[in-house]
């Protein structure tokens, strides 16, 4: 695979001043502070990776596939807030759903291992049926600028049986840590120590980051990628471009790293106050745009996500999203196995 994006944007400066980040460099502000390039609400034209396609990018994927597509899940609650219960108590008593409405309002008086949020068997029987494995991004900062989150040591067993199954753990780095190597490295041998091996993926919580600062803190905390850079409150693709790549800076300089551009989120689609109907409609164009383009769709559904019982349509949501990527024919991958397929071809 010929992977030639610095070479092939070089020629273009506006498109470099992008690819670089130019006017985001060595920003006092965090990554999701500052405001996105374009005003439009909708970022539906992968314009950057269309001109790569266009001037030479050759992308090839395992098995002769055209596109690959990165599944992730954000492990941000185990044990549901309030807000939480009350919301999915309510949807359940509404739907005459009893045994749900039980599960959701007295599962503290069974004990912390009956969160209903402790649900990735669940999560990974979805994803096996289209022969897919994906990414958990797991917490393991001291600090959350709301509440606290959860203790990863009470995980171990969660986190092992996840990666025996070929499932993917990674940092899901805490809100204040994208601007602290130590806080990274810190969060980082907390689950490998829990593991008893390393780990190779990060994204930052609530998409902080600071460029390029946050990629060479991770390069030398050992992280071989990162899926952090993508649109924190509108639909669409970060400066047009859904290809994965090494960061390049406007002085010439490489990180060894590997981002993958963050296409499709929950909270961002259904945020957005946007019918469902049109939602898929969105959706489904962004696929086929990253197919045309020989891309890399990265997706973002929230683990909580998958039990919260007034969050339902997002499940189903997510199913229709694996149905379509299998029926494109996709290579539906976790994050280290697409950034290690990416690493082959630099």
């Amino acid at each position: 695979m010929s992977y030639p994006i610095d070479q092939i944007l070089r020629q273009k400066n506006d498109f470099w001043d992008l690819y670089t980040f130019k006017n985001e460099a060595h920003n006092n502000q965090a990554y999701d502070d500052v405001k996105d390039v374009k005003a439009s609400p909708l970022f539906l034209d992968p314009y950057m990776s269309s001109y790569l396609m266009d001037n030479g990018l050759k992308a090839e994927y395992p098995d002769g596939k055209k596109f690959a597509v990165c599944l992730t899940h954000d492990v941000d609650d185990i044990y549901p807030p309030p807000l939480h219960t009350v919301a999915s108590s309510i949807y359940s008593l509404g739907h005459l759903d009893f045994n749900e409405f039980i599960d959701h309002s007295f599962w503290t008086f069974k004990g912390k291992d009956h969160s209903p949020y402790i649900n990735f068997k669940e999560i990974m029987e979805i994803e096996e049926k289209y022969d897919a494995r994906s990414t958990f991004f797991f917490m393991a900062a001291d600090r959350d600028i709301r509440r606290f989150r959860y203790n990863v040591d009470d995980l171990s067993d969660k986190l092992g049986a996840l990666v025996d199954r070929g499932f993917e753990v990674g940092l899901h780095g805490g809100y204040y840590s994208y601007r602290d190597p130590d806080l990274i490295l810190t969060e980082k041998k907390r689950i490998t120590k829990i593991l008893n091996k390393d780990i190779v993926g990060y994204r930052n919580h609530y998409l902080k980051f600071k460029i390029p600062e946050s990629w060479e803190y991770l390069a030398r905390c050992g992280f071989r990628y990162d899926a952090t850079i993508g649109n924190n409150r509108v639909i669409g693709f970060k400066n047009g471009l859904c290809h994965p790549f090494k960061p390049s800076l406007a002085d010439n300089k490489s990180i060894d790293i590997v981002e993958l551009p963050l296409v499709l989120a929950d909270f961002t689609l259904f945020n957005a106050g946007i019918p469902m109907d049109r939602l898929w409609e969105i959706a489904r164009t962004m696929i086929d745009r990253v197919e045309k383009c020989g891309g890399v769709a990265t997706i973002l559904w929230h683990s909580d996500v998958f039990s919260a019982s007034y969050r339902k349509p997002w499940v189903k949501f997510y199913i229709k999203l694996l149905d379509y990527c299998r029926l494109k024919n996709s290579w539906m991958a976790s994050g280290d196995q697409v950034s290690e397929w990416i690493r082959k071809g630099y």
